[in-house]
């Protein structure tokens, strides 16, 4: 039997890296995302695509729900959905900040929420990874907001690993820096925003999407099974070292 593996955000730049990843690992694909048409305009049609809001529990709900329903229960989850936001705390209006924490921190509990329900209901192991943020890690100015709900995930995703490793549910964070992917072209869209954004890391560079997916793929793999609670950083040393100065 085909291993299904559910994965949200699936039309963004990470989303779909994995995607290809899984693909190619032999797991069957439900691809959840607001937008069933992006989806759809994005990835084959012969692939499951769900369109839900993760960031309510019952959008969360829903999408394990049409999973189990035209696939069976997933036995992984890699959740990328969430979005950034750049702006010191002075400038960040609450509205801003609670839509911020939504995309991120709520999404990620609901959907890990409706994973861990629904694997446990049939008695089944299963792995899950999280996406947190070189911000959580260390700090970076003006990104109190996004730094505060990477940093949550990263705390779901210790405090899970406890809860449920009786259950032989593994969960799992990864931590990049900034990835070449459309969510941040704002900022890398032209060669000098380019050029300054790869100079803050100590291997200098805007990291590949796709080495992403391939950690996470293998985090959620048998590979990875006595592995859980832990935040893998792909972030060429930006959260650990600190580079000579020439």
């Amino acid at each position: 039997m085909t291993a299904i593996a559910m994965v949200t955000g699936a039309s963004g730049g990470l989303g779909q890296a994995l995607a290809r990843e899984l693909r190619q690992a032999g797991w069957q694909l439900a691809l959840v995302g607001r937008d069933r048409e992006r989806l759809r305009a994005v990835f084959n049609a012969g692939e499951l695509c769900i369109e839900a809001d993760v960031s309510t529990p019952e959008g969360a709900g829903a999408a394990l729900a049409q999973c189990q329903r035209e696939l069976g229960v997933p036995t992984a989850l890699a959740h990328c959905a969430g979005t950034t936001l750049l702006a010191p705390l002075h400038r960040t209006p609450a509205e801003q900040y609670r839509a911020c924490l939504s995309a991120n921190l709520d999404s990620a509990f609901f959907t890990l929420g409706a994973f861990v329900d629904a694997l446990r209901e049939v008695r089944q192991p299963g792995a899950a990874v999280l996406v947190s943020s070189v911000v959580a890690r260390i700090g970076v100015a003006n990104h109190e907001a996004i730094a505060a709900a990477k940093a949550g995930i990263e705390g779901l995703t210790r405090s899970a690993a406890a809860t449920y490793a009786t259950s032989r549910i593994r969960v799992n964070a990864v931590a990049p820096g900034i990835l070449d992917t459309p969510a941040v072209a704002r900022i890398i869209g032209n060669e000098t925003g380019r050029t300054a954004a790869a100079k803050q890391y100590p291997l200098p560079g805007i990291g590949d999407p796709a080495d992403l997916a391939r950690l996470m793929a293998w985090l959620l793999s048998e590979q990875a099974g006595w592995i859980t609670g832990q935040v893998w950083a792909m972030d060429g040393g930006f959260s650990s070292v600190r580079p000579l100065v020439r």
